[in-house]
């Protein structure tokens, strides 16, 4: 069995963008407490290309805004993904946090690396993994591609769930063809911005945030607001 697929110890988060905003302030709150981390290592990857210096920079400022220290770890190409360093740092935390920006840059960063490795024996060992956006997407198998809406491979921390960030604003042509050319044996779970899906370390779901999650893959869709349940997805 595979690192990606083993039981969780930890609390996974997958945010559907405008991270690091006011309507994120409550669950990230929570996130926080729940890790006991004294400090949030925010990897910049997916903004390699996006000014990921400002990103950093930023997330640095909101979450001491929240009471905890932050640092920027300057992961933006595969040299880095493989520095034995930066994954010892990333092995060790208790709360992990990917950017948005490009889903294809940072899965090709990622993908079989010992950063990888070390996000997943952080997740696994109890700490928070919370990824916005193309974080998101990037995270769970299938994964949404964003050329055009059909799917890909993703990395696969959660199997057979692929997530559509940016639910409540995305270009409806490109939200019907994911909907569409879902697999059959396939979950999506659409996420508005400033929201949140988060799954516990005991493997329940819940909707957190401004807006809603709505889950495809049934009959019709459903929705999910602050604080509810979101059953049928994988513990």
């Amino acid at each position: 069995m595979s690192a990606a697929r083993a039981s969780s110890g930890g609390t996974f988060a997958l945010i559907g963008g405008g991270e690091w905003s006011d309507g994120c302030r409550a669950f990230d709150a929570d996130l926080v407490a729940t890790s006991g981390a004294a400090e949030v290592l925010v990897l910049p990857t997916a903004a390699a290309f996006e000014h990921a210096d400002r990103v950093g920079a930023r997330a640095v400022s909101y979450f001491e805004g929240l009471g905890v220290a932050a640092r920027s770890l300057p992961v933006l190409h595969r040299g880095e993904a493989e520095d034995a360093q930066i994954a010892k740092e990333v092995r060790a935390a208790k709360f992990v946090y990917l950017s948005d920006g490009s889903p294809l840059h940072l899965r090709s960063v990622l993908k079989d690396s010992a950063l990888f490795e070390a996000l997943l024996a952080s997740y696994h060992g109890g700490g928070v993994l919370a990824a916005s956006g193309a974080g998101a997407t990037v995270l769970c198998d299938p994964m949404v591609d964003p050329r055009g809406g059909a799917y890909t491979v993703g990395l696969g921390v959660v199997r057979n769930v692929a997530v559509f960030p940016y639910h409540g604003t995305a270009a409806d042509h490109l939200r019907e063809r994911s909907i569409d050319l879902l697999p059959k044996n396939a979950t999506l779970i659409g996420i508005d911005e400033q929201t949140a899906l988060v799954r516990g370390s005991d493997g329940t779901w819940t909707a957190r945030g401004e807006g809603a999650v709505t889950v495809y893959g049934g009959e019709a869709p459903l929705a999910f607001a602050e604080g509810a349940p979101v059953l049928g997805l994988p513990a």
